[in-house]
């Protein structure tokens, strides 16, 4: 229980070197692990998935590298970018895992089509955001004949959206692609490790599918904004996945509830611990504006 609890903060540390992956080259943001920090520690005691708002908001504010005049003064935008593009991938992790899974073990149907449903979902965001990257000049004319009559509106969506393009430079920088993969992997690998410590701390030995299981079934689960910390998708989920390997309800249980404990707690009380240090509330950062500058640091 010791090892799942110190891997609950080194799973949020690995999440946010693979962020700086997809921010755009040179960009250099800072407050990554703060950031990241504040954002699941908001997730854990706001409900639907608020800390993604926060994450931005910290990361918004402490932005003071040289990364353009447009990054500059509206970094909100190119973090929300990489903030898109890092939920698909999740996504579409968790869709690859729980494929690996139906080939192992006998995944329920309903979850089947929930991931089939997850994935049609990815496959149109990754579509729109190919649109935007290809043909940016199209988008643009969409903007202008669509708030043509509102020029102010006009002129701060247009900014918006260069920015986000710009923001989407990270993904597509082929000496990124690397590291991005390697990250993600390791981003995976740490949670999988976690649940199966978690599994031995309580006696359960079970198949090395089982703790991806765990994750395949609770990334599902804690996908669509629910109650925060994600109380009852995340215990039901988990429930489910080890239930398919024989456990008893009780003891399936009894290991969600230790497993949703060890990562839920040390984040959300390191969390806190930077939110303080960052001289900020959560009302400032979840009622964030778009166009929060750079390094307004309170």
């Amino acid at each position: 229980m010791v090892v799942a609890v110190v891997l609950a903060p080194l799973q949020i540390w690995v999440r946010g070197r693979r962020w700086r992956y997809l921010f755009p080259p040179g960009s250099n943001p800072k407050g990554i692990t703060p950031a990241m920090m504040i954002g699941y520690m908001a997730n854990n005691v706001l409900p639907l998935r608020a800390g993604e708002v926060v994450r931005v908001y910290v990361v918004a504010r402490r932005w003071n590298a040289s990364v353009g005049a447009a990054a500059r003064s509206h970094p909100f935008w190119t973090t929300l970018a990489t903030l898109i593009v890092e939920r698909v991938l999740d996504s579409l992790s968790v869709v690859l895992i729980l494929a690996v899974l139906v080939l192992v073990v006998p995944v329920p149907r309903f979850l089947e089509v929930a991931a089939l449903v997850v994935l049609a979902i990815d496959l149109a965001s990754v579509t729109m955001l190919i649109a935007i990257v290809a043909a940016p000049q199209v988008c643009a004319r969409f903007i202008t004949r669509l708030l043509a009559r509102w020029p102010g509106l006009h002129r701060r969506a247009f900014t918006a959206f260069e920015t986000f393009v710009h923001g989407l430079d990270g993904i597509r920088t082929p000496s990124h692609a690397v590291p991005l993969i390697a990250w993600t992997i390791l981003v995976w690998l740490a949670p999988a490790f976690a649940a199966w410590t978690v599994l031995m701390a309580l006696d359960l030995h079970l198949p090395f599918a089982a703790p991806w299981a765990v994750l395949a079934f609770v990334g599902l689960g804690v996908s669509i904004p629910s109650a925060p910390g994600y109380v009852g998708v995340f215990h039901a989920a988990a429930v489910l996945a080890v239930g398919l390997f024989g456990v008893s309800r009780s003891a399936g249980v009894g290991y969600a509830l230790l497993f949703h404990a060890s990562q839920i707690v040390p984040v959300t009380l390191l969390g806190w611990f930077y939110l303080l240090r960052e001289h900020m509330s959560l009302g400032e950062a979840t009622h964030a504006r778009p166009g929060v500058e750079p390094g307004a640091a309170g």
